[in-house]
């Protein structure tokens, strides 16, 4: 298990975020249940319509407001001592108490917050204008510190050693469910606490990029595109790999190949200060050039954490410059409708001098029975 988040770090996060939503123009944070309040104070509570809020100003103090029959929980948060609590019973009007603490008219707010929560607000507090939390401060979370990178690092091995334990078993005869229920015990058998994807896309499933683990019974001479992950010590993995059952076609190399040489390129542009966008070109333009660039139909990577999507997102129009700390996913693929799919991805986070690969399982392509 990871070493737990001290109450000084949760501290010096409240301290920066409040200072960082003041150099954004917003008088605070609004943070409901979610990755921004666990991030921000090691607290997460049930997520029902009970009101949960922490309410974050670069001159005051934090507060936390909670449902009473929860502020036994929320005291025992490791971010509790630099917070004060706040708390509301059954019965009454959550969204006036929160209203009490609110002293300003501009609030950034979670984007998780749930619509009747912002609509409670809106209506007790009118006055105040609240945008979106990624709107105002899309890297809140972005750029990691050691111990965060550390829990990455543990997720991406975790996920490795499930990807070589898949190759040991049978492939062919088997549903894409059976293949996919495999994946989930070998994620959790190897720390994961939550498995939240586990796609077995198959033949001309592959071409599907999210495509869902299905009936399909998994045939020789298929392409098996594999991707999964989940939380490990509240971090996030996420691995693509492609595999064939049985001899590969040339042409399935072939694609395969341009998809390898597209993400090995991809990794090779990682450093500091070059824009996201530009890792998004680099991948885009190889497989454009073999002429699959209509094939290729998503993103080439998303940022990750305490969540499997985050900023920053690797994408034509994105101009936000790696900073060492930055984790993500570098993902190309080739989707031929109705016939296989191919993708190749790691997570990858900026260092000082280039890029570090979390996931160091082979990229070649994995022959399985």
């Amino acid at each position: 298990m990871a070493t737990p988040f001290t109450s000084d770090e949760y501290a010096d996060r409240l301290t920066r975020v409040a200072r960082a939503a003041a150099g954004a123009g917003q008088d605070g944070l609004l943070i409901t249940p979610g990755p921004d309040l666990a991030y921000l104070c090691g607290y997460e509570p049930p997520t029902t319509e009970r009101l949960t809020l922490l309410v974050v100003a670069a001159d005051r103090e934090p507060v936390l407001v909670v449902p009473r029959l929860e502020r036994g929980d929320a005291e025992k948060c490791p971010g509790a001592t630099h917070l004060r609590l706040v708390d509301w019973p059954d019965g009454v009007d959550p969204y006036s108490i929160a209203a009490e603490v609110l002293h300003a008219s501009a609030y950034a707010i979670s984007d998780s917050a749930w619509a009747m929560h912002v609509l409670g607000l809106q209506r007790t507090a009118p006055h105040i204008a609240y945008k979106s939390m990624t709107e105002v401060l899309p890297m809140l979370r972005a750029v990691k510190g050691t111990a965060e990178l550390d829990r990455l690092r543990g997720a991406g091995e975790a996920a490795d050693r499930a990807f070589e334990a898949i190759l040991t078993m049978a492939f062919a005869g088997r549903r894409e469910l059976d293949v996919a229920a495999d994946l989930t015990r070998l994620l959790r058998d190897f720390g994961h606490e939550r498995v939240d994807f586990a796609l077995v896309c198959s033949g001309p499933n592959g071409a599907n990029p999210h495509h869902h683990a299905g009936e399909r019974v998994i045939e020789d001479g298929d392409m098996v595109v594999l991707d999964f992950g989940g939380l490990r010590d509240g971090y996030g993995s996420d691995i693509s790999r492609t595999v064939h059952v049985g001899e590969a076609t040339a042409e399935e190399l072939d694609v395969y190949d341009v998809v390898r040489v597209a993400q090995q390129a991809a990794f090779d542009a990682v450093a500091p200060g070059v824009p996201c966008e530009e890792i998004d070109r680099v991948a885009r333009r190889i497989i454009t050039e073999a002429g699959y660039g209509e094939q290729f139909v998503h993103r080439t990577g998303h940022g990750i954490g305490m969540s499997g999507h985050e900023p920053p997102y690797l994408v034509e129009g994105e101009r936000q410059t790696l900073v060492p700390g930055m984790c993500f996913s570098i993902e190309p693929g080739i989707y031929l409708k109705g016939r296989f799919g191919v993708r190749i991805e790691d997570i990858v986070t900026v260092t000082e001098s280039g890029g570090e690969r979390f996931n160091l399982t082979t990229r070649d392509l994995a022959i399985v029975g």
